[in-house]
């Protein structure tokens, strides 16, 4: 099962505490194939096939592909120099 830092649920409920962002919603990962990255957008309510994670209050809506894809993932979040978030996905330690 995918794992959340500390870091990455701060950031996590810092996007859906906006005043902009949907009551009771979540941040969404997706699989984007046309690229072949995964995609991160904030979402009113998880898709039908979607697992839902919460992490200490941060909602995660993760898609069908994103599920298998992340299960032995670490998703965290670090602010670069120019003040953006990044989020990164890495392995979990053993």
């Amino acid at each position: 099962m995918l794992t959340v830092t500390e870091n990455a649920v701060t950031e996590i409920r810092n996007l859906t505490d906006q005043p902009q962002a949907p009551e009771g919603g979540g941040v969404r990962i997706a699989t984007d194939p046309t690229v072949g990255n995964l995609t991160l957008s904030l979402a009113a309510m998880p898709a039908e096939d979607d697992t839902v994670l919460d992490a200490d209050g941060a909602r995660l809506f993760l898609d069908s592909s994103t599920t298998t894809l992340l299960d032995d993932k670490t998703l965290d979040a670090v602010t670069d120099p120019s003040g953006q978030v990044q989020f990164a996905v890495a392995e979990q330690p053993t």
